[in-house]
């Protein structure tokens, strides 16, 4: 599985980091957001999708491995583009270069592919890039009691996840919430 995000992401991985310090930007808490390498890729997806291709995995006959994946890169600096855009801020003028932040073996460009899941399964993402972005910061914005700025509207289900009990073999059926 790659990279799978949310607003319940950590707060030490990069796309939480990015969305938890704008919102605080905008809120007057915080005045920078230091950052190491931002021309690392990665392949980032919604955790709630990765999760409905986990079910559709365990529905099969077979056990079998996947790669569960967008098929997408995009950079850090392509995080930042969206994340501030979309509150129209200009990130270079927030983010500063720390690096505290590089790692010693920092993998440069991580990318999946999807092709057996979406095939095998026909699973495929339901959120973009951006608007796992916007999802992102506007959970982040609402968390401090903010709305966005930026005109942009993203409804932000209820999360309704669960966990399923029950009798004899096998769940038939997965939350249509998830």
């Amino acid at each position: 599985m790659f990279n799978h995000e949310s607003p319940r992401r950590g707060e030490t991985f990069v796309t939480r980091k990015i969305t938890r310090a704008l919102a605080r930007i905008i809120a007057g808490q915080q005045k920078k957001l230091y950052l190491g390498n931002l021309d690392a890729k990665r392949d980032w997806g919604y955790a709630k999708d990765y999760v409905k291709a986990m079910w559709a995995m365990l529905q099969q006959d077979q056990p079998d491995d996947y790669v569960v994946a967008t098929g997408e890169t995009h950079s850090i600096r392509e995080f930042l583009d969206v994340a501030f855009g979309h509150v129209n801020l200009d990130w270079q003028n927030y983010v500063e270069f720390d690096e505290r932040y590089l790692r010693p073996t920092e993998v440069d460009l991580l990318i999946g592919d999807p092709t057996k899941v979406k095939a095998t399964l026909g699973w495929e993402p339901s959120v973009t890039f951006e608007q796992l972005v916007y999802l992102m910061v506007e959970a982040d914005l609402q968390a401090l009691g903010l709305v966005p700025l930026s005109g942009h509207v993203v409804q932000i289900a209820t999360d309704t996840a669960m966990v399923r009990h029950t009798v004899g073999s096998k769940a038939s059926s997965i939350s249509n919430s998830l």
